[in-house]
């Protein structure tokens, strides 16, 4: 008889509060099978709260989080995490290399430090977001595209098996944002599972293969075709209406209810 396989990711009754007012609450997610998974909701809804309070940046009121099946503090280093640029230090004294080769410290003894196996690493991954010539330059001289891009070859060198994404796409050109969906892509066929929040309805179907919609409180979560619906949407959204083609049941646009 075989075993089970473990969940990749499980939340139970998550609950995340700020000043006492609950922004989330009773949050029950189960991912099963690699995948690309969109976290979608209007502005305060919680998506990014979502992320961070599963990744242990925020504190949680009631709940728990598995990464295949143990704690977060367990299994660190096969967990990676591309922060909103927003939240990050662009005028730190480090170049583009720097900022990658961290990636590679968790799986170092903490008396060592990176090697020619580790630059080589972070060769390839800069290499895969089209940023070896920028290698040496400092992220604050870098355009939006090329950070986002930076902090994608870092989660690559890490080696993860499970990525979580706040907002990738935010601030960046579409040829940027094509790219990073084909290296998304990339990783899920070498069975990585990608969790992005995402704020573009209109890219959802053509990127994604699950979706996770979230307004304070879980609305649908599950393959797009089964929850990426008008019905869905509504609830999600409230006084605004994506409509859906018949035919594809395709997204067109948005428009307030009347």
């Amino acid at each position: 008889m075989s075993t089970p396989a473990v969940p990749i990711l499980e939340v139970h009754d998550l609950t995340v509060s700020y000043h006492h007012k609950p922004v989330l609450w009773n949050i029950d997610l189960q991912l099963d099978e690699p995948s690309l998974i969109a976290i979608l909701g209007p502005n305060g809804a919680g998506k990014s709260t979502l992320l961070k309070a599963m990744l242990g940046l925020l504190p949680i009121v009631s709940g728990r989080v598995d990464f295949f099946g143990q704690p977060l503090s367990r299994v660190r280093q096969r967990v990676g995490y591309v922060p909103q640029r927003e939240s990050v230090d662009w005028e730190f004294p480090v170049n583009v290399r720097d900022v990658v080769v961290m990636g590679t410290y968790g799986r170092l003894k903490w008396y060592q430090r990176p090697g020619k196996a580790e630059y080589a690493l972070v060769d390839e991954c800069l290499d895969q977001v089209g940023l070896t010539s920028l290698a040496d330059r400092q992220i604050g001289r870098l355009s939006g595209g090329q950070q986002q891009r930076t902090f994608l070859a870092r989660a690559l060198a890490q080696r993860a098996d499970l990525y979580f994404m706040d907002e990738p796409m935010a601030g960046v050109d579409a040829a940027t944002e094509q790219a990073i969906f084909s290296l998304l892509h990339i990783l899920r066929k070498e069975g990585k599972t990608v969790v992005v929040v995402h704020h573009d309805l209109r890219t959802v179907e053509t990127y994604f293969d699950r979706v996770i919609l979230v307004n304070t409180h879980l609305i649908a979560a599950g393959s797009v075709e089964e929850s990426f619906t008008t019905t869905n949407l509504q609830k999600a959204y409230g006084g605004r209406l994506a409509l859906l083609d018949r035919a594809g049941d395709r997204l067109q646009s948005e428009r307030p209810i009347r």
